[in-house]
């Protein structure tokens, strides 16, 4: 076993894996998992640039993760940083800001390593299944950008594009500085029809209606699978492999689209960070499942932050 440390730094939120790693065996086991939304991504769409109070949240959230690193002693860390970083004109002070409190370099990855760490994460445990027929389309919704991943063992196509819960919130669902809660029909109209275009980007590179099984990562998927499945308060172990019908997709997507902020607040497995941008997360999921047919989408807890592990190990 290697013990590694593996840190993803997202548009939305930033995440920290410590654990051991057995690459001859595939084990995985967990010592430490935690989230804190930073959202970094912050007014990136609009300005191009890192907002100061942006960097100074995700400085905080390295600063905890570099003592949780230390006490669990691990051999090798490796930070990745994705959609918001790779877009932003200051990135090097994010860059200075990290290897001050970390020691290493966050690794500004393209889109199509992003996809690969996604799929290896979120595909890695479920070899040998037989209730879930391959090839898989490994959908990671993030705060920034969404990657497409279709592979068997390996990844055979993958694609990232710019829709993300945050950029769609942010670039159709804001007015004078505020959410606008519920949005109105033609702000949604805005935000499918953006998605729809993407996807028609990604499909010129990722076969997606070849996929047999849709698994969705990252915290739009998970928030819908916990509100799906009725949690009193976010229970990772209960969402992980859950499986969640379009028809109930559908539902929640709708409710989340003309429930008012309040509404969305009171949900318990709601975290505070997200309340603003899970109906744009939900509505990019819908979105999916629709074009590409999919009867159900299988949530995985494991994704990015578990392929940046195993790729250190």
């Amino acid at each position: 076993m290697t013990r590694v440390a593996a840190v993803d730094c997202g548009t939305n939120s930033i995440r920290l894996l410590v654990a051991d790693c057995d690459p001859a065996t595939g084990e995985l086991v967990e010592l430490d998992r935690r989230m804190t939304i930073v959202r970094l991504g912050q007014g990136v769409d609009r300005t191009g640039r890192l907002a100061p109070e942006a960097l100074e949240r995700t400085f905080a959230a390295c600063r905890e993760y570099a003592a949780v690193i230390k006490e669990h002693g691990a051999e090798r860390l490796r930070f990745v940083a994705t959609s918001a970083s790779r877009d932003a004109e200051n990135r090097d002070e994010f860059v200075r800001g990290v290897m001050d409190i970390l020691g290493v370099e966050p690794e500004v990855i393209t889109g199509d390593q992003e996809a690969e760490f996604s799929f290896t994460g979120a595909t890695k445990e479920l070899t040998g299944r037989d209730d879930l027929t391959r090839p898989y389309l490994v959908v990671d919704i993030g705060g920034g950008s969404t990657e497409f991943v279709v592979g068997d063992d390996h990844v055979r196509a993958a694609r990232s594009v710019d829709i993300g819960c945050v950029r769609m919130t942010e670039r159709h669902l804001v007015h004078d500085g505020k959410v606008t809660d519920p949005p109105t029909e033609e702000q949604v109209a805005a935000i499918r029809a953006d998605i729809e275009a993407a996807l028609d980007l990604a499909e010129r590179t990722v076969p997606l209606r070849e996929a047999h099984t849709l698994v969705g990562l990252a915290g739009s998927v998970t928030t819908v699978s916990a509100i799906a499945l009725e949690l009193p308060e976010y229970d990772s172990a209960a969402i992980h492999h859950s499986r969640i019908s379009r028809d109930r997709v559908r539902e929640i997507t709708e409710w989340l689209l003309r429930s008012t902020h309040a509404e969305r607040a009171a949900v318990g497995a709601m975290h505070p960070g997200r309340v603003d941008v899970i109906a744009a997360g939900a509505l990019v999921l819908l979105s999916i499942m629709e074009r590409i047919g999919a009867q159900e989408v299988v949530v995985s807890e494991h994704d990015i932050l578990d392929g940046i592990a195993w790729s250190v190990a």
